[in-house]
């Protein structure tokens, strides 16, 4: 089974975060934009948090919050759920599953090194399998 590190090696690491300190109209732009469903919140190099779409839904969209006038910080789900690098693609499945979260930073101490999303972890799973099956076919076939 593969580990978040090989994973993020053929991903990438490219990591999007923001500022507690900024309106959450801010992140939903960068989440559209960058086409993720949740930014890190950052101050500095320090994880403080971290914004989904589901955040935004449940905590301004449904109590008619204003995007433009609510601090991320205000929204931001903490503590964050993190994972190592040398954790499998199976185990992080397990703890999303369990925790109900669909994004988990991967990190060495306190330093992010990327982020992984469910999707990430399924599609890596379904490149294993097909791996297995092609592997398979080619001993059946000699």
């Amino acid at each position: 089974m593969r580990t978040l590190n090989q994973l993020l090696n053929d991903k990438g690491r490219a990591v999007y975060s923001i500022s507690p300190d900024a309106p959450v109209i801010d992140a939903v732009r960068i989440m559209a934009t960058s086409h993720v469903g949740a930014l890190l919140v950052m101050h500095g190099e320090s994880l403080q948090g971290i914004i989904s779409e589901r955040d935004y839904a449940r905590k301004v969209v449904l109590l008619g919050r204003a995007s433009s006038d609510t601090p991320v910080h205000e929204i931001m789900s903490t503590p964050v759920l993190s994972v190592s690098p040398d954790t499998s693609v199976h185990d992080a499945m397990q703890i999303m599953t369990h925790q109900r979260v669909r994004h988990l930073p991967v990190m060495v101490g306190a330093r992010v090194l990327g982020v992984v999303s469910i999707g990430d972890l399924v599609k890596s799973v379904i490149e294993e399998q097909q791996h297995h099956i092609e592997e398979l076919e080619t001993y059946i076939h000699g």
